[in-house]
């Protein structure tokens, strides 16, 4: 075998929960290490370890990732009442993707993976669509609670000096109910809008944004105005030399002209709406578990990950000792994904080389009919076969050195 290949600088590795996390060393030894000498900073963010540190690997985490520039993230369990009890832990800790967002800032952009030979149950979709998730704010850092009969809900401002802004949000009189709070700042609204205005300038696709304005005449018209203000100033004489252009409609309306489009554009969307659209459009380019994410921070840091969960189903199967046939896509381009960045940031080509190389391997691989279950059911081809979890990463690193 060739010498191995260098890197000049670490990237921050975060180890996850369940599946994920067999698969992630199977990545490691057969597809990353056997031919690159591999430069990390490891944390582990098993649900386990996070429970042991009080949650404090999780900032650590994503401190590595601001100082180094690149991370690359296992899928991690967010737990639930459920989780709490079957892990025996000290307390529900908060989504770790939600923390690391937090601590970075910026917007995360999710592609669908297109396959030779899958389904896609929108036909007309021919080319990508990239949704931009704003990650701040909304429901993922809100305030809640149950009201009971005969109270009355109010929104409280308290300026500097003191002084109150009240106003009425609810009483409720016939029985109780439910409140949140959710917030957004200037700072994090304009980072999402320049993120969203650059990469789209860098991929050279038109970008869209939608929210519901005309009833949140305040919240969204905030996020609308913020974008259309950055537009105008920084990024309109750009976009046009570049041939692309912004276009800012309802979301209502989005959702309607993105099922007749073909694809190939930005879609910019809030928190709540990201979270949603990018596993409908996961699902619809074929299977969800074929798409890629990547949090770009404000401060130039990518983190990037698979955008679906732990498979949870799976990794009990494994665990009793049976064949499973888990898609390991996603989490390869999260690492070809990281160490394509950490190459062109370093001037490393024999590195991006590797990314190119090992991600068409993937494709040669579901293009000779060998796939895994989930891509097997969306599969046109004539000629396929289920292969298991490690067969089918073993088949890739076949592809690879041929």
């Amino acid at each position: 075998m060739s010498e191995k290949i260098k890197m000049k600088n670490a990237i921050a590795e975060m180890d996850g929960d369940e599946m994920t996390r067999i698969m992630w060393d199977m990545i490691k030894r057969e597809l990353i290490t056997p031919y690159i000498d591999l430069k990390t900073e490891y944390y582990d963010l098993g649900l386990k370890h996070r429970d042991e540190t009080d949650d404090a690997v999780t900032y650590a985490a994503a401190e590595a990732t601001a100082r180094l520039g690149v991370g690359v993230k296992c899928a991690t369990i967010t737990p639930n009442a459920d989780r709490v009890a079957e892990y025996n832990l000290k307390k529900m800790w908060p989504s770790p993707n939600a923390t690391i967002r937090a601590a970075l800032g910026g917007t995360v952009f999710r592609a669908p993976i297109i396959a030779p030979g899958i389904r896609r149950y929108i036909p007309t979709w021919t080319k990508p669509i990239v949704i931009a998730r704003h990650a701040y704010g909304d429901i993922y850092l809100n305030r809640e609670m149950y009201v009971d009969e005969n109270s009355k809900c109010e929104l409280v401002k308290t300026d500097a000096a003191g002084n109150e802004t009240r106003m009425t949000i609810h009483e409720f009189k016939n029985g109780g109910g439910v409140v949140q709070g959710i917030h957004n700042t200037d700072a994090s609204i304009s980072d999402f809008a320049i993120a969203c205005f650059e990469y789209a300038l860098s991929q050279g696709l038109d970008l869209w944004f939608a929210t519901k304005d005309t009833i949140s005449k305040t919240y969204d018209h905030r996020f609308k105005d913020l974008f259309a203000e950055i537009y105008k100033e920084k990024y309109e004489e750009k976009f046009r030399e570049r041939g692309i252009s912004y276009y800012y409609m309802l979301i209502d309306d989005a959702a309607a002209r993105v099922i007749r489009s073909e694809g190939g554009f930005i879609w910019a969307c809030k928190n709540y709406d990201g979270d949603v659209m990018s596993d409908l459009l996961g699902a619809c380019y074929g299977c969800f578990s074929m798409m890629t994410s990547v949090l770009v921070s404000p401060r130039g840091a990518y983190e990037y990950e698979a955008a679906h969960g732990t498979v949870q189903r799976h990794y009990y199967k494994y665990l009793k000792g049976e064949t499973t046939s888990t898609n390991s896509i996603a989490t390869l381009y999260a690492w070809t994904g990281a160490l394509r960045r950490r190459g062109t940031l370093d001037g490393t080509p024999d590195l991006v080389g590797w990314a190119d190389r090992m991600e068409a391997a993937a494709m040669k691989t579901i293009a000779d009919g060998v796939m895994t279950g989930d891509l097997y059911a969306a599969s046109d081809a004539e000629n396929k076969r289920i292969a298991s979890t490690e067969e089918f990463i073993h088949e890739i690193k076949l592809r690879y050195e041929s």
